[in-house]
């Protein structure tokens, strides 16, 4: 009795903890959260515009990170929504939406009126009902400079049958965050884990939450047994029989110092349990000890669910991390985890099959005796190492090596309880380059991989190529969009300028007069819109001068019911954005 009471104050107490530390983000966070919310604001007032759908066939989307990529739950369709863009210079957020026609190999946008705001590590799950829903929870906004952020707590629904947006507010739900997970279990969406961060402090969170998908309404779990430690970015997979999820790996960092902070990929695994009727369940914490062979630690891993609901793991990055420097291990390889066997094991591709390996075979079954191999036929063949230049427009040599296996001995092929056929040769194929945050899942039994990121020293590459691969065959990917080179921009502050004068220089007469009549257009635009900025007129000076015309601005887009002292904040907010795009 003495032992259990002891363990429940620790518990208390680290909960109290968390409690404290929460707050103290928040409250050091919320003055520059207030000055996003201008930008938000403005973007929604921008979409509010939207009055109808429009549908657009289109090339393939532009490169990004940290989006969402859904299979339609009746549709041979992919839903891609939202993510980020870095050139070196400026962060863009996006919350444009995709769909993709797997048939016919096409893209589509389509813009539907209020949508979500831009965002990009949030969560997005597809649920049949209704004709097809896409669900988003949270996610965040970051300046164009990627020094603040904001990190949402909203819900919104797709209703992919009608395509329309809506936003469902529902209180008691989890906190702002982002690169949490959500997941569908039985008619419950579950939210775990997750961060929230400021310019100057940060906070993991390892809570639980479900919104039921009957009365629409919020509820946070307190499950027994030990939890995960708080993360983000982990692995979170539905058991079969939908009494509970997995949780695997993630990351997480501390402060260690005043300036210095550490951070830690996680590789353990966890069973949310669910016992118990509905209305009356109970959930419960505990460890898993998978067998076979778990992937090597890293984080930025994608994740999809493949045939018989094994997992799927692809990629990531390992970071290490001394003192001011950070270098990483980029990966590409695949990793499957079977829930019912609660085992991992390396998916390895087998390959296109060779013509000579089949005649060799051939020869085996029609003569009398052992096969006499050649010294090189009996060599055996490692890992082939592709190594592929590309040339950026901006005349930057990337260099991606891809290490592809060799094929496996026919003995280890026929004692391969996973392969449960006799293997072929491979003949080498082309795999997606090492990266971290690509998008990726599953339909019809083939995973679908798109876009990412890796870097090479100082420069971070943002990819929009797309590849596809059977998982059933286990073969070979095909590549449905190749990396565009042109789409490889990265600006420094030196080289941007440079670039700019250079191109002003080169720049013919008629294409500067086109130029500079396409400015005053939208100069002429912005007056209409918003009061213009006078000559000599300091930023103080002008929130002063238009600050009855941005309240009303701030106030259409908060709402009536919004407190004037917060509304006073965004519009001086925003009337400083304006005045700085000036």
């Amino acid at each position: 009795m003495g032992k259990k009471g002891k363990n429940e104050k620790k518990v208390k107490g680290a909960e109290k903890t968390a409690a404290k530390m929460e707050k103290k983000v928040s409250k050091r966070s919320k003055r520059e959260e207030e000055d996003l919310e201008a930008l938000i604001a403005e973007f929604q007032n921008l979409d509010a515009k939207k009055t109808q759908v429009v549908e657009t066939t289109c090339p393939p989307p532009p490169p990004r990170l940290n989006a969402s990529l859904s299979a339609h739950p009746e549709k041979d369709e992919l839903i891609l929504f939202g993510g980020e863009y870095f050139n070196g210079k400026k962060t863009y957020l996006y919350n444009d939406l995709f769909f993709y026609n797997i048939k016919k190999n096409s893209w589509v946008t389509s813009e539907i009126p209020n949508p979500p705001p831009p965002r990009c590590s949030h969560q997005a799950v597809v649920v049949p009902q209704g004709g097809g829903q896409l669900w988003v929870f949270g996610g965040e906004f970051a300046s164009p400079n990627g020094e603040q952020f904001y990190h949402y707590k909203d819900l919104w629904v797709l209703h992919l049958a009608t395509h329309t947006w809506e936003n469902i507010k529902a209180p008691g739900g989890p906190s702002g965050r982002s690169g949490h997970r959500m997941v569908l279990s039985k008619r419950q969406l579950l939210v775990f884990g997750g961060f929230h961060e400021s310019t100057r402090d940060f906070i993991y969170h390892n809570d639980v939450y479900a919104f039921s998908l009957d009365s629409f309404s919020w509820s946070r779990l307190t499950p027994s047994g030990s939890a995960p430690s708080p993360r983000s970015a982990c692995q979170m997979t539905s058991t079969p029989d939908g009494a509970g999820v997995i949780i695997y790996g993630g990351y997480s960092k501390v402060r260690v110092k005043k300036d210095v902070e550490k951070g830690t990929i996680h590789s353990d695994m966890f069973l949310l349990k669910r016992e118990g009727k509905d209305g009356q369940e109970k959930w419960s914490w505990s460890r898993l000890s998978p067998s076979g062979n778990k992937p090597p630690p890293r984080s930025g891993f994608s994740l999809a669910v493949g045939p018989a609901g094994r997992a799927v793991l692809f990629g990531g990055v390992c970071d290490d991390e001394e003192e001011e420097t950070l270098e990483g291990d980029f990966y590409n390889d695949l990793y499957l985890y079977d829930t019912a066997k609660n085992r991992w094991f390396p998916g390895v591709l087998r390959g296109a099959k060779s013509e000579k390996k089949k005649r060799r075979r051939g020869k085996r079954s029609a003569g009398e005796g052992a096969e006499t191999k050649t010294e090189e036929e009996s060599a055996p063949q490692g890992p082939t190492e592709v190594v592929k230049e590309i040339v950026t427009e901006d005349g930057t040599v990337m260099t991606i090596k891809e290490v592809i296996p060799g094929p496996q001995d026919e003995e280890e092929e026929e004692e391969d309880e996973e392969e449960g056929e006799e293997g072929s040769a491979l003949a080498p194929t082309v795999e997606p380059c090492p990266r971290s945050s690509a998008m990726a899942t599953s339909r019809q039994g083939k995973l679908y991989l798109y876009g990412g990121m890796f870097e090479v020293g100082d420069r971070q590459f943002t990819l929009s190529d797309f590849y596809c691969l059977d998982l059933h065959k286990m073969d070979q990917w095909e590549v449905l969009v190749e990396m565009d080179p042109k789409t490889q921009e990265w600006l420094e502050e030196s080289e941007s300028e440079d670039g700019e004068e250079e191109e002003e220089e080169a720049k013919g007469a008629e294409g500067e007069e086109e130029e500079s009549a396409e400015d005053s257009e939208e100069e002429e635009g912005d007056e209409e819109e918003h009061p213009s900025v006078q000559e000599g007129e300091t930023v103080t000076d002008y929130q002063v001068r238009t600050e009855q015309y941005w309240i009303g601005v701030a106030r259409a887009n908060m709402g009536l019911d919004a407190k004037d002292k917060k509304v006073s904040k965004v519009a001086l907010a925003m009337a400083k954005v304006f005045y700085e795009d000036q």
